[in-house]
């Protein structure tokens, strides 16, 4: 019985990707969206946080991404107390990493990759997974995101996740496919963007990891939106 329901829930999302796909390209003109502004002028000091290194994408993975613009930052908070008395790798240890790749359109193929399927790709192993309510200022719901945590040697690390597009928040990649199609209807747009907000765990510390986490997208969760298109 499990083998005839697994087969019929294969053929049934297989029939749907092929029913998006045909909607998809059908439906969608091509229009891109350029950003609001380019991810390089993203603000160096946030809510509480400072930034204090460019993170450095490799072209290899630039070519396999595909994306319009993207933006890779290391952020502290602004009054860590040791801050003057730390090196570099000292600070990168205890920073949060913010990464953004904005697609101005996926007709043409592009489209953001899941960290669920890039990070082992890396060598990272799946610790737990699951989703996470943020409460935003100003907003009348939290965000829901994805909260993954991965492990490679003796490094742990907390990963947070979103796609957001002209102005939604989308945790699962199946509704992001879904939203895709109806997008491409209704507004012939299919612009998107992959948010990665990346917290190392130290000393086994997941509560405290997350903490600084929901903090760190609270303060990048504003600045991304005004960037994206509406």
């Amino acid at each position: 019985m499990q083998e005839v329901l697994k087969s019929k829930y294969v053929r049934g999302l297989t029939i749907v990707l092929v029913l998006q796909a045909i909607l998809f390209y059908s439906a969608s003109h091509g229009d891109s969206r350029p950003l609001q502004r380019p991810l390089k002028d993203f603000p160096e000091m946030l809510p509480g946080w400072q930034m204090i290194s460019q993170g450095v994408v490799e072209k290899e993975t630039l070519d396999i991404l595909k994306a319009d613009d993207v933006m890779s930052r290391f952020y502290v908070p602004a009054n860590m107390p040791d801050f003057a008395t730390l090196n570099r790798e000292g600070l990168l240890n205890r920073a949060k990493e913010v990464f953004v790749a904005y697609f101005s359109t996926q007709q043409t193929g592009q489209s953001p990759h899941s960290p669920k399927n890039c990070l082992p790709g890396s060598g990272w192993q799946q610790v737990d997974s699951g989703q996470l309510a943020v409460p935003i200022a100003g907003m009348p719901n939290p965000i829901v995101i994805n909260k993954y945590i991965v492990s490679k040697s003796e490094s742990e690390s907390l990963v947070l996740y979103w796609y957001q597009s002209h102005g939604r928040v989308v945790a699962s990649e199946f509704s992001a496919k879904f939203f895709l199609v109806a997008d491409s209807l209704r507004y012939h747009r299919s612009d998107t963007a992959l948010v990665r907000v990346v917290v190392p765990v130290i000393h086994d510390d997941v509560a405290g990891a997350l903490d600084g986490a929901t903090n760190f997208v609270q303060a990048v969760f504003p600045a991304v939106y005004h960037y994206l298109p509406m």
